[in-house]
Parts: C-alpha cells; structure tokens; sequence
C-alpha cells in the first residue's frame, strides 16, 4: 500500500502491484453509517450486482444506506519505515508490520526460530482514538480481490474470524465481536441491518468489521497470511519450506495472531536501529524500501528435503540472476549468510558450464569453467547448464555474461568465507577455485605472454556475437564485457580473492599466478589513465566506448574490502597507484555533463541517461568509505535519487533500478537496491 487508488493489495508471486482496493475505513464521531477510508480504494464503488440483474435492485439499496468518503491527502499523515508503515488521519492509525527481514538458517535454527521467521504473514494494527466519543463506531478492513477463479470466503475458527480467496491469502482478527462479510462492495456490507446476511458470499470484496467503544482508545490485531500448498515449480520439483510447519493459510494467520506482540516488538528493534543510525532522511527512506522490496521479491523453497533459496529479479522474475546475487551479497551475509552459499552450490551442481573462448576474429580455443546468467523464470528452473536469459548471436541486451558470471562466483565465495570463516566449505572447493583461476586465464589471452589482466575473449556460447555485462540495457560503455573497465576492476578483485584463498589452501604456486594477473590487471588500468585523471570506459581505442566515462570504473574495489584484502584497497598499500587512479578518475568524471545529472544526481555513464540506483547504491559506498569521498559530496544526490523513488510516475512501482533522466524505464519492483545495506557499516555513519 502506498499509491493512491486501487494499486496496492495481496501480493502472491505476482510481478507487479495487486491492483486491488483495499479498504481501511472508520465510521464518522458525528453521523452513523459514514465512512471515512484511507485512500487506496476507488473514486466511485465497485458494483457487480448489474451481472445478476439490470435493474435496480433492493440489494443496491441497501449499500445505499451507507455513505463512503476518502480521507484527503492533507488530513494524512505517513510514517514509512524499514519494517512498519503507517498512517495517521483523524482517529485512525493504520499500521502495516513487516518484521521478518531475515531467514535463520535452517539447517541449524530451532523451531520455534524458524517458524517465527518464516510464518507467511505480516501483521496489521488499526488503533481507533475514541475518547471523545459518545457512541460506539464501527471500524472495517479488507478488500477486493481480482483473482477470477477464486472467490471470497469466510473464514472462522477458535479465537479468530477471517476473510480470504481461495486458499492463498487471508485477512484474521481475533478482535472481540468482530465479523465477516462479503459483497460487491464496502457499502453493502456496512450497510446490511439483518446479521442473519452475514453470511452471504457473492461479490469480491471482503470485509472484516469490528467495532471501537465510546470513551477509549482500541487496538485491532490483524494477521494477513499467505499459503501455496504442493510442488510451485517446475525445471525441479520444490514446495515452500514453511509447509513443514503450516498446512494451510488459517494455520499460518492464527499462529501470526498467536505471536503478533513479539512481531510487534520485532519491528520496533528494527526501526530502532535505522533510527540510531547517521544516515540521512533520504537515505534512510531508500534503504527501508529497497529492503522491503528484496524480501518481496525471495522464496524459500524446499527440494527433495533440502532448502532452497531464491531471489526473483523483480518484475522480470528471473531466479537467482547472478549479476544480482553479488549485489544482494552484502546484505545477505549481513542478515542470512546460508542463503549465499544455498545459491553458490546449486550454480555449481546445476548451473555451470565449460565452454571455448575466441579472441575478435580468430578461431575459438578452449575456455572454462563459468555459470549462467540466473536459474531460471517465473517458478520454471531451466535446463542443467542453461539461463533463462542467455542467447547466442547477439552482442546487445541477451547475450551471455560469461565472463561476468564467472568473476561474480568467486567474488561471493570469497567474502562468504571470509565473512564466516568456513574452512569446511573453502576446502570442498578448491578444485573449482582452480578451474576458474584457469577459466580466468584463458578469457584474458590464451598466450600466456600476451596476458593483461583484462577480459579480451568471448565465449563460444556468444556463437559469434560478444559478450555482455550486467548493465545490459546500456551502450558499450558499460554494456560490453570486453575490455570494459568496470568488468575489468571485478577481474582484479577477483584475482586478489584468489590469492587469499589459494593462500589459505596451500597453493603457493596458483596464489603466486592469481597475485601476478592482480597486478597484470592493475598496471593495465593505471596505464590508460587519460591527462585528465579519468579511465575510458572501454580500453579499445577504436571503441565506440572508449571515450565514454563510468563511475563504476571504482565497483570492484567493494569486494576485496570485505575479503580480507583491505591493504589492497589502500592508497598506500600494495597497489596504491591503482587506488589512487580511481579516486583520481572519480573526482574527474563525477562533474556535471559528465556522470552528474543537472540535479547533482549519479549519472553512471557520461553516454547514457540510464542510471541504476542499486548500483549508484554500491559505489557511493566505494567513494565513502573506501576512497574518502567526503558524505557531504553526495547529500545532494541522496535527495534527488529519493525524490526519484517517490517521483509519481516512478512511486506504483515501490522501489525501482533503471532510472532514465528521473523515469523509471525498467528493473521495476526490483530487489537489488540492498546494496545501500553498505551505508550502514560506513565508519562516517
């Protein structure tokens, strides 16, 4: 809920907002049968009675014994935060309450951890001030469902009534004296004078009523659950995890009711420490709904007894996309760290490949090892060896992101085990880790004497076309993988990752060849520096991207910093010059007509207006924290990459990635903005 009018709703594996009506009204102090509501229902009330009969009929008559008014934008008050959101008009307070922002592991949570993390609801409050009151008013919650094949029901059981459709969602209270109703319309239900009638069910819209005495101040408690019983894929045969624990959608909404006060509390530590944070009013906003827009968009799923995470990519529901499992990383490990590792096994046991490479106009030779672009789409896990995604022949958007996928794997095992210290799992891997360092060596030039550092072969996968980056919908500067400089700085991150871990394994000789291609790599990059301080976004003099610039050009320094390589991070560490060539090309580029916008905006490629924010996310994080940016330089932006969250022809969509001059274009309803999880580990916040 959010956009005004009938957008929000009950959202189960959908792949954009709802499009319901939600209905959240509260009868008037002054006159019985007066509703006023918050804004997310429409101008005019939805009757469907015209389908049983044309003329008017003594049911219309009935919902006219109500009147329903909307709350006017200027008598509502909102309070947005990363695990409650809340309106405030008149005597009514509306909360929704989403504390479940991780997932234990389970492997080895208790129960009781798991099945209050995991419980498929979130939790609703309506507090009613009716002190001043010399009557009683009725309060009514609920909404119109559009699912066609699936009607509205009445839902009761011990301590709870409830409304739902079908056998997915559900709305429960275990409000005193509260009750049911279901009809073509708010109206008809607040309208009927006969309780005998309660028990009608035709129409879509769903109601629970109860009511808030004179004199005081109530509290109703909600519960709106979620349930998909049996197999809810294909490619594999997998069910959510939480049906070990719940049956059904009452099951899981009565066990929400049962523990609604630690939810409740739940949430309030959560908003508690966003608030003890130094992040702007901006950032703030941008951190707690690209959060929420992440958990919206996993599954927790359970295959042949074995749990199984999945992230969808938003509006596209592509599963696992790995150009945004190394995005999501850094929130995961902070939040549930098994979810990365649950990703990088199943991408080697069921999503990786070996292939041929080929250098620009000759003869392909062998390749390596490296991973798919995702897992599949939309519940269908696609073939072993195989995305969604990926075409052949291509050279633009589809085209495979081989070279990316493979640095992106390393990239997540190495901050994964250095974050955890999983010795176990480093060991098990150490004949991948040596397939890719391999796999790395052939993409740079398959003559030794001839290595870079630096991507220069296409896949055979690419069936003559060239391979692509995760910037996928932007020009070459950052769209193309070969030669491509911000590509080029994950490759170094990724060799320097494998120097540690060959290190810690005891294999001095491939630590020795990974250290070597780190500063292969590095010197490369140094070495292209342009009199004005900034790198090409492409290393190809006779590229079209070669005289583009990109702020991502700095990305790749994120991943040693939190793989146990912070000296090479640093100014004066062992690869100084390198680190101070990228401050240098920052404060070269971020200029406006360069990579700022006219509002002081992140412009992420001097040639394309196409900005995505999860990564703007990511690099402000870089320039801060790792290459001193001053948190002053970027307050400017903060609020105008707030405002284009909130910007109405953006705000349906909740939070959104690819944002051309201010419009959101693309990557809608999208996951990947929790790399501002980053800001909170920042020393300056």
């Amino acid at each position: 809920m959010g956009f005004p009018g009938p957008n929000g709703g009950f959202d189960l594996e959908r792949a954009q907002p709802p499009c319901e009506e939600v209905f959240v009204g509260l009868e008037s102090a002054e006159q019985e049968n007066v509703f006023c509501a918050l804004p997310f229902t429409r101008d005019t009330r939805k009757d469907e009675s015209a389908r049983f009969s044309s003329a008017h009929s003594e049911i219309q008559e009935i919902g006219d014994r109500v009147r329903l008014e909307t709350f006017a934008a200027g008598q509502i008050r909102r309070e947005f935060g990363i695990a409650t959101d809340t309106w405030h008009a008149g005597d009514l307070r509306f909360s929704l309450i989403s504390p479940a922002l991780s997932a234990p592991d389970p492997d080895t949570a208790d129960e009781a951890s798991l099945k209050a993390a995991l419980v498929p609801a979130i939790y609703a409050e309506i507090e009613v001030d009716n002190r001043a009151g010399r009557r009683a008013r009725r309060v009514a919650f609920g909404y119109i469902g559009n699912d066609p094949y699936r009607g509205m029901r009445h839902i009761a059981g011990e301590g709870f009534v409830g409304v739902g459709q079908g056998r997915e969602v559900a709305l429960m209270t275990d409000a005193p004296g509260a009750w049911s109703g279901i009809g073509f319309h708010p109206a008809l239900i607040l309208g009927e004078a006969h309780p005998e009638n309660r028990v009608w069910a035709l129409g879509q819209c769903g109601l629970l009523v109860a009511e808030a005495p004179a004199g005081q101040i109530t509290r109703i408690r909600y519960a709106i659950a979620f349930h998909r019983a049996g197999i809810v894929t294909t490619g594999l045969d997998t069910q959510y995890l939480y049906n070990r624990w719940f049956n059904s959608v009452e099951s899981a909404g009565a066990f929400a009711l049962s523990r609604f006060d630690a939810a409740q509390a739940e949430a309030a530590a959560h908003e508690a420490r966003l608030a003890q944070s130094r992040l702007s009013q901006a950032q703030r906003l941008m951190l707690a709904h690209a959060t929420r827009a992440y958990v919206g968009c996993t599954q927790l799923l359970e295959h042949e007894g074995r749990p199984l995470w999945v992230v969808n990519e938003g509006e596209y529901r592509m599963m696992n996309t790995f150009d945004l499992t190394v995005d999501h990383l850094f929130h995961e490990l902070a939040l549930h760290p098994w979810a990365v590792r649950n990703v990088l096994d199943l991408y080697l046991a069921r999503y990786s490949y070996v292939d041929q490479v080929a250098l620009p106009g000759q003869a392909p030779v062998p390749g390596g090892l490296s991973f798919t672009h995702d897992m599949g789409v939309a519940n269908a896990f696609s073939p072993i060896g195989h995305s969604s995604y990926e075409r052949g022949g291509l050279a633009g958007c589809f085209s495979y992101m081989t070279q990316e996928q493979l640095c992106n794997w390393l990239l997540c095992a190495g901050v994964y085990i250095e974050a955890q210290g999983d010795e176990a799992w480093l060991a098990a891997q150490a004949g991948t880790l040596a397939a890719c360092l391999d796999s790395l060596l052939q993409r740079d030039h398959p003559d030794a004497a001839q290595r870079d550092g630096v991507m220069h072969a296409d896949s055979s996968r690419c069936l003559g076309g060239a391979e692509i980056t995760t910037y996928d919908s932007l020009d070459t500067s950052l769209g193309q993988s070969r030669a491509n400089t911000y590509l080029a700085g994950k490759c170094w991150a990724a060799y320097l990752i494998l120097e540690r871990l060959f290190a810690r394994l005891g294999d001095a000789a491939r630590a020795e060849q990974s250290a070597t291609q780190a500063r292969r790599c590095a010197d490369t990059l140094v070495a292209a520096v342009a009199p004005d301080g900034s790198l090409p976004a492409l290393l190809e003099p006779d590229s079209a991207g070669f005289h583009s610039r990109i702020i991502p050009a700095i990305e790749g320094l994120a991943y040693p910093w939190f793989a146990g390589r912070r000296d090479a991070c640093q100014a004066d560490g062992p690869y100084g010059d390198y680190v101070r060539a990228l401050a240098r090309h920052l404060d070269a580029v971020l200029k406006p007509g360069i990579c700022l916008f006219p509002d002081g905006s992140w412009k992420l490629s001097s040639s394309s207006d196409n900005s995505w924010l999860s990564k703007i996310y990511l690099c402000q994080f870089v320039a801060r924290e790792i290459l001193a940016l001053p948190a002053s330089a970027t307050a400017q932006a903060d609020e105008a990459h707030a405002a284009w969250l909130s910007d109405p022809r953006n705000a349906f969509w909740s939070w959104s990635d690819q944002i051309e001059a201010g419009v959101a274009i693309g990557s809608k309803y999208y996951p990947r903005g929790v790399t501002a999880t980053l800001w909170l580990g920042e020393r300056t916040s």
